[in-house]
This record gives C-alpha cells, structure tokens and sequence, in this order.
C-alpha cells in the first residue's frame, strides 16, 4: 500500500474516535438528500477578439451534490453559458461579430467557450457509506455529533489534522477552510454550523466586515479571510470574503480574489455561490439553466 493509502486508511479507522460522543441519538434527517447546489462564475485569465479590439470573458459552471444519511451520494454538473465581463467588454464582443464560441485567446492558449450552455450530467459518486470531514470519513451519526462549541470543535479539528499529518506550520491554514465548509458541504446540525461559523471568527486573519449581499441579493454576515503564510507572517496574494446567513447558519457565497496581476494567478479569482444548502426530497437531476 502507497504512503498515501495508509494516511487515509488511518484517517478512516480513527474518523469515528475522533467524534465527541453524543449524550442522546443524533436527530433524525429532515430529507432523503442533504442538497448542496453551487454557482461558480470564472473571470477568464486570457483576452479574447483581436489586439486592436479585446475583450474578456466570464464563464459560470454549476456543481450540484446529492447526500443520503446512509452515505450514498449524486453528483451533477453543467457548464453554463459563457459572456462578456463588463459593458465595455460587451460592445468589444459585439464589435467582433458577437461570436457564439471560442477555442483560443489572443495569447494563443487553448480554451473550449460557448455561449450556450453544455448539456450537463448526473451520475452517482463513489459510495463509501460515510461523509468526508477534515479527511476523516463519518457516518451520519457521527456528523451529527461534532462538537456544537467553536473551541472543542477547533481542538477535533486539529486532532484531525494530527491524523492526516498537516504540517504545524500549515495547521492555521487547513483548519480554516475546513471551519468555512462545515456551514454547507455536510448535514451537520445548526449548532455545529454555528460553532463553525464563530470558530472561524477567531482564526487568524479572520475578520467580521459588517453585513453584505450575494450575487443574489440575499443578506448576510460579510467575513473577509487574508491567508496568511506558513509562518503566519505575510500574506498571501488573494484573499477571501463570504457572505454567511447567520439565521441558517450556512455559507450563501465564497469569494476569492488575486490582489495582484500576475499570470501564476490565473484562476484564483472566482465566486462560487451556494444557492441552495439544505435538505431536500427531490430527487437527483441534471442540473438546472437557473
């Protein structure tokens, strides 16, 4: 077995040591599916068009996940349709004869653009009976009963990390992605999203921005992360800002965005959008347009 299989056979045989036991039996699903639907608009890092009339392109993907209690799971996928990022952009694009398709940028590099949106897909992902938390595989019952306290659930977290083997220096920086996508990725309950969620607050270059909207106009608590390096010294060149609804405890929008132009940067500007987080009895489907 690779140095890597047995890291995460380690991490499963331990996931369940890991959990706080719970006084009483974990509540029940609310659903058939915990639902997690997510929007993804990509700012393109090349330009597109001519020299003498460039333009940039935005292109959005939408990523839907299926979990059921007993572990099995659905994934689906469609890439949406790509346009122009700003006004000014859009008259470029109309100056170029409005194309419906790209497969190269000015600078040459191979791309596959459309304005009309892909078909899509839905498929069933691989069953392991469990749900991946911080690299350790849950059961239902075992979600259920993560640490509902910000300190106790930062101290399973960094157990957890132990066990995968984080670096000391990298342990800031692994935990608190994991604390973000604790208030969305699993059906963990309400009180764990909010120990999540306040947790989060206290790591380090973290911070509460007031309130903000997303890209749907929904409200909710704005936190600005500034990754900080391995020795928590200087920051990283792109930062973060989420919009959380603090009523549901769930994360409605993440950002990310490069603080500085520079081409091994491509692709660290992004806003994933997470439409829906939540349980749901409908069954899995090709993602919709909307």
């Amino acid at each position: 077995m690779s140095r890597r299989g047995m890291i995460l056979g380690l991490g499963l045989a331990l996931g369940a040591a890991l959990v706080t036991p719970a006084p009483v039996a974990a509540a029940p699903p609310e659903g058939a599916y915990w639902h997690v639907r997510e929007v993804m608009t990509t700012p393109q890092s090349g330009r597109f068009g001519t020299k003498a009339n460039p333009y940039s392109l935005t292109q959005r993907t939408v990523m839907e996940r299926w979990n059921a209690p007993d572990g099995r799971n659905w994934v689906g996928y469609r890439e949406l349709a790509t346009t122009p990022q700003t006004p000014a952009d859009r008259k470029a694009w109309q100056r170029d004869g409005s194309p419906a398709k790209w497969d190269r940028s000015i600078d040459g590099k191979t791309v596959r653009l459309s304005t009309a949106p892909t078909k899509g897909h839905v498929s069933p992902g691989r069953n392991t009976g469990k749900f991946e938390v911080a690299q350790q595989y849950l059961t239902y019952d075992e979600v259920q009963r993560l640490p509902a306290d910000p300190a106790r659930l930062k101290d399973w977290l960094t157990r957890a990390a132990r066990v995968g083997q984080v670096p000391d220096r990298a342990l800031s920086g692994w935990i608190t992605p994991e604390l973000t996508r604790l208030m969305y990725d699993v059906p963990a309950p309400k009180e764990v999203r909010e120990a999540a969620y306040r947790g989060l607050l206290t790591m380090p270059g973290v911070r509460a921005d007031g309130q903000g909207k997303d890209e749907l106009g929904r409200p909710g608590a704005a936190v600005v992360i500034q990754t900080l390096d391995g020795d928590g010294k200087a920051p990283e060149p792109f930062s973060e800002r989420l919009i959380v609804d603090t009523a549901r405890m769930v994360l409605l929008t993440h950002e990310q965005k490069a603080n500085r132009d520079d081409k091994g940067l491509a692709g660290k500007t992004y806003v994933t959008t997470l439409a829906e987080v939540g349980w749901t009895d409908a069954q899995p489907v090709v993602p919709a347009l909307s």
